[in-house]
């Protein structure tokens, strides 16, 4: 089975579950090649400036710091990045031009030949060309329990509703938001954990998850699981009035070390 993978080069959290990705796939799953995105934390695209502005405004002073170092340290660090992980997989890099739904795009991508691809972190949305391509679909990882915290930074939003579980969901991507059937979902207890080391957790069974999923799609052999329209919740990007709510219901970013 042909895979490619959809991403962004996210300096966190991505490169660490990328490497286990790979390191954990069958030797009968090709993975063929790499589109990797601009990198954008929170759902959007937008210049370097304006998510460093929104970052400090929304997040405050702290927060600002603590990523800033790990950010900086992270450019300091040699093979510290998904390009280097991809690089030393010697698995090809696909950059593409403006929306990945353009013509042009959809040619590079079908010409790869893939049965499946596979969304981490993915910042644009996939229109149904795109989604025909493949010919055993599109999955994507989300770490929250589908349909519940469908959108953006689950994370976050668990931490601020004081919820004592969440969980990691691989579902088949269709046209709407967090809306595909889902392939294989996880239940993980929060246990105290920063919106870091949650992200972190979450990340590492993601991948689990998302080779889970790949073999049973490779053997036809899933069963899939509601993600009904009914019970859906649905969160965007936090206020400054989110994230101090956040704080005074006792939830932690990360810890100082």
């Amino acid at each position: 089975m042909r895979v490619v993978l959809l991403t962004q080069d996210d300096p966190f959290f991505l490169p660490k579950a990328i490497k286990k990705l790979h390191a954990g796939l069958p030797s009968d799953i090709e993975w063929v090649g790499t589109v990797l995105f601009e990198v954008s934390p929170f759902g959007k695209r937008e210049s370097f400036f304006a998510k460093m502005k929104k970052t400090l405004d929304v997040f405050g002073l702290e927060f600002f710091i603590y990523f800033s170092l790990k950010f900086i340290k992270s450019k300091l660090t040699p093979g510290h990045s998904v390009k280097a992980v991809l690089s030393q997989a010697s698995v090809p890099l696909f950059t593409l031009e403006g929306s990945i739904n353009s013509p042009e795009n959809l040619k590079i991508l079908s010409d790869l030949k893939a049965d499946l691809f596979v969304s981490i972190g993915g910042n644009q949305v996939f229109k149904r060309a795109l989604l025909d391509i493949p010919t055993k679909g599109t999955i994507n990882l989300h770490t929250a329990l589908l349909p519940k915290y469908r959108g953006l930074m689950p994370s976050f939003w668990v931490l601020k509703n004081q919820e004592k579980y969440t969980g990691v969901s691989v579902f088949f991507v269709d046209e709407g938001i967090d809306s595909g059937p889902i392939v294989v979902q996880k239940k993980v207890e929060i246990a105290g954990r920063t919106q870091e080391e949650l992200i972190e957790y979450t990340k590492d069974i993601g991948m689990d998850c998302i080779l889970e999923a790949m073999i049973s799609i490779r053997d036809d052999s899933y069963t899939l699981i509601p993600n009904p329209q009914e019970e859906l919740t649905y969160f965007s990007f936090p206020s400054r009035q989110d994230v101090i709510t956040f704080k005074k219901n006792g939830a932690l970013f990360f810890r100082w070390i």
